[in-house]
């Protein structure tokens, strides 16, 4: 199954994850503990995290660790930038035509 950035991010629980290792490079139990579902949930939504590019994990010795590659999300930043460019047009056209709107008391 291909997946995207924009599939991983879907998931409350892998944007939770996301943020976790946005700040630093943990293990894999020590992600796990940081939720109350099973471990082998957290593996799915690591998997699914590293299918779509937003994470990495290396092996050093007989730990994994997870790295946020937040660089996969500038897809979802350009994506939602049009959208930001928008409706701050047509909100800055509805306050234009407020304040031009004749006055009723």
């Amino acid at each position: 199954m291909r997946r995207d950035v924009f599939q991983a991010i879907a998931d409350p629980t892998r944007r939770d994850i996301i943020n976790l290792l946005a700040h630093r490079e943990l293990n894999l139990n020590a992600v796990a503990d940081k939720f109350e579902i099973s471990r082998p949930a957290i593996s799915k939504h690591i998997k699914i995290l590293t299918e779509c590019g937003l994470i990495t994990i290396k092996q050093q010795g007989r730990e994994r660790y997870c790295h946020a590659n937040l660089k996969k999300l500038e897809q979802v930043a350009k994506w939602a930038e049009q959208y930001r460019a928008f409706w701050t047009g047509k909100l800055d056209a509805l306050e234009d035509f407020l304040n031009n709107e004749p006055k009723t008391t």
